[in-house]
């Protein structure tokens, strides 16, 4: 198990390195210098336009450049709002504070993690187990050049299966029909769908991991929102160590969105083809391009997991779901046909007939509020939208209120 900061060396020198050079290229033609020989990852040139978010951003600034005394609210980028606990809080001040005295001072820590934190997610959240997708995991496997070439007509890459996850699916991939592929991105409580797997359907996924010896990526980053007794992780699946990673973050289970803290759960079951144990390689990379986690953050990280702090910050995660119940009884009133909203902070509403970009405009122009599209998630997602439940009461509460007016 391994603690992790987002935004690592290597993802961030692959970002970095095409504003270099595009910098370079615009005071190349200006006059004023020449280029460098270094050349520019070119699976970069193969991303389409921008990433999801950022675009929303820059129309969220046009928006409020045109209407600079709107109230603008945001159901869009699913950041939290409630603030951090006192005790988490207080847990990372004190150590920022014992940092100034010699008895407190530490340097660098283990990559992997402070071994009282690793221990306090291992006995928290894994303790009883058994042996459309996120905008990033495309974009990533773009990056490292796993995809082909965009194509305009279907939207989508080449090298890359898009398990499709409609209504009619209950949002959950045929997997009779699909092909082996070495990685399978698997995300539940998924974003955007708001969907939670069932324990079937997980053991289904396990068993296609096996007959096609594939290696399973599962984002449980949502898994505190959980209400009913679907599987928390993938670990809860007989097997599933043998074929698969999982990933969380305190980010949306406590608001650390803004703190940078997750961890990896690499079983020691997991191997390559050749029988060589997939940790082996995980922790040679983790400790080449990465000197782990801040200390502050772990320290808030260890008082999350506190019995004061487990408590307190499940008293927010009630305070965002109460939140989705209110958006989802909205935009059900209006006739429109909702997912989600009760095991994650996400709805997925259905437009029929409608573009996604479309709809995001007009909700925009009209009510002053920000959605997220749902083809920025695939061409599977289009005519829906994504809602956050991330806000305060009051903000919900005049969401709601503004849209009754939109739609009556």
């Amino acid at each position: 198990m391994y603690s992790f900061s987002a935004g690592n060396s290597m993802l961030c020198r692959n970002f970095l390195q095409p504003r270099i050079i595009q910098a370079s290229y615009k005071t190349h033609k200006e006059g004023t210098a020449c280029n460098t020989k270094v050349p520019r990852n070119v699976n970069m040139e193969k991303l389409q336009s921008a990433y999801l978010f950022p675009e929303i951003s820059m129309r969220e600034v046009q928006h409020i450049e045109k209407y600079p005394d709107a109230k603008l609210i945001s159901l869009g980028i699913g950041d939290t709002t409630e603030p951090i606990p006192d005790i988490i809080a207080s847990s990372m001040a004190n150590y920022a504070r014992s940092l100034s005295t010699a008895e407190g001072y530490s340097g660098y820590g283990a990559e992997q993690g402070k071994k009282a934190l690793r221990k306090a997610i291992a006995e928290t959240f894994y303790r009883d187990f058994q042996d459309p997708s996120f905008p990033a995991y495309v974009d990533s496997s773009v990056i490292i050049g796993q995809a082909g070439d965009f194509e305009d007509k279907t939207g989508m890459y080449g090298n890359i299966q898009y398990m499709k996850c409609r209504p009619k699916n209950n949002f959950f991939p045929d997997l009779a029909t699909a092909s082996r592929s070495d990685i399978i991105f698997f995300c539940s409580p998924n974003n955007p769908t708001g969907h939670a797997a069932t324990r079937q359907e997980l053991e289904q996924l396990v068993r296609f991991a096996k007959e096609n010896g594939s290696i399973i990526i599962f984002d449980s980053a949502y898994a505190a929102y959980i209400s009913d007794d679907s599987p928390r992780s993938i670990f809860e699946i007989p097997g599933a160590r043998e074929v698969a990673i999982e990933v969380s973050s305190f980010s949306k289970f406590a608001g650390f969105t803004g703190i940078r803290l997750g961890w990896t759960v690499v079983p020691e079951e997991l191997s390559f083809s050749n029988g060589f144990p997939v940790i082996n390689d995980f922790n040679r990379i983790v400790c080449t391009c990465f000197n782990g986690a801040s200390n502050i953050a772990q320290a808030g990280g260890l008082a999350c997991l506190s019995p004061e702090g487990f408590a307190s910050v499940h008293s927010i995660i009630k305070c965002y779901k109460e939140n989705a119940k209110i958006l989802l009884d909205t935009f059900s009133s209006l006739g429109l046909k909702v997912y989600g909203g009760e095991n994650a902070p996400y709805l997925w509403v259905h437009f029929p007939g409608s573009k996604s970009w479309d709809i995001f405009t007009e909700i925009l122009e009209k009510t002053h509020i920000i959605t997220v599209p749902g083809s920025g998630f695939g061409p599977e997602g289009e005519e829906f939208m994504r809602i956050s439940a991330f806000g305060h009461r009051e903000s919900i509460i005049e969401a709601a209120r503004r849209l009754g007016n939109l739609y009556p």
